[in-house]
């Protein structure tokens, strides 16, 4: 029971997680119609970014800080510079324009920080473990349960009860309409791109101290979050958090379980290699179920 209750508190931290990014990507796609390939590399460059003000400021929490506002402020650049471009055009130009920025950012992190990976070490107050339900847990990853909860709340009250997330909503659904009301779609659509970065920050300074800061680091888990998308439905940021705790708890609790079920009947060689692939392939499952029972998604762009 100890090991349940801790591989579940370890499903909804990295399913959170995995919400942080989503979320960034579906607010994106589903109000501006633009595939964002070069989502995972915001928050690659999140990462290098705390990485980096940690160790010039000395302070986790400042390092954190100062990468989230200058991952907003690289967001917001890419999207006045390069996305306005992509905007009316097909998807497959929105492929190739995004993939084209995936191979700038790798490059310009190879050239500012080098091919070697970074660490991110964590202060001494967030390595102590925490005593929870009678048992030992990572005060960090707790701690990201609940900055991500937070979030959450704050993203969630950001879109359905103020001004700025009436009009996100309204341009959602029908831009053309909004910007013959005299609101400036261009500064919207930039604080949207902006908002979206600084979530796929978040979400890479958060994991940079379990996983290495390194090259590429965005590309894999960037599919996560399409499938995560895709489940939760286009637009909806209710179905981001839904759909990303899914896949967090089915990821972590078969990695943990599979091995032994596989283990009855198979070499335990062959289960810890065939479990890990069973594992995400069970994503990939509940993925084609939703589409096939729901197509939309779980929550439509109307339940938002």
């Amino acid at each position: 029971m100890t090991l349940f209750i801790e591989q579940c508190l370890n499903g909804l931290q990295f399913g959170l997680l995995l919400f942080m990014l989503a979320a960034g990507l579906t607010l994106v796609f589903g109000i501006m119609d633009l595939v964002n390939l070069a989502h995972g590399s915001l928050y690659m460059v999140g990462a290098y970014f705390a990485a980096t003000f940690t160790a010039f400021t000395g302070s986790f929490v400042l390092g954190a800080v100062l990468a989230l506002l200058a991952t907003l402020l690289v967001g917001m650049v890419v999207e006045v510079v390069a996305m306005r471009r992509l905007y009316g055009r097909d998807h497959l130009d929105h492929v190739l324009g995004t993939f084209g920025l995936i191979l700038f950012f790798n490059e310009s992190v190879r050239l500012i920080w080098g091919p070697a990976g970074l660490a991110l070490p964590l202060p001494a107050w967030l390595q102590q473990p925490i005593s929870i339900l009678g048992f030992q847990y990572s005060a960090y990853k707790f701690s990201i349960i609940v900055v991500s909860l937070i979030v959450a709340g704050g993203l969630y009250a950001l879109v359905m009860r103020t001004r700025i997330g009436m009009l996100i909503r309204a341009g959602a659904s029908n831009r053309e309409m909004v910007g013959a009301l005299g609101v400036n779609i261009k500064l919207l659509y930039t604080l949207v791109f902006g908002l979206g970065a600084a979530l796929a920050g978040l979400a890479g300074l958060m994991q940079a101290p379990i996983l290495t800061v390194q090259i590429g680091m965005g590309e894999n888990i960037l599919i996560l979050a399409f499938v995560i998308t895709v489940i939760g439905g286009i637009g909806s940021i209710r179905g981001a958090l839904v759909a990303a705790l899914l896949v967090g708890f089915i990821d972590t609790l078969g990695r943990s379980y599979l091995p032994d079920m596989l283990r009855e009947v198979l070499s335990p060689a062959a289960a810890s290699t065939l479990a890990p692939a069973l594992s995400s392939m069970l994503i990939y499952l509940l993925m084609a179920i939703v589409l096939i029972v729901k197509p939309e998604g779980l929550f439509s762009a109307g339940q938002r």
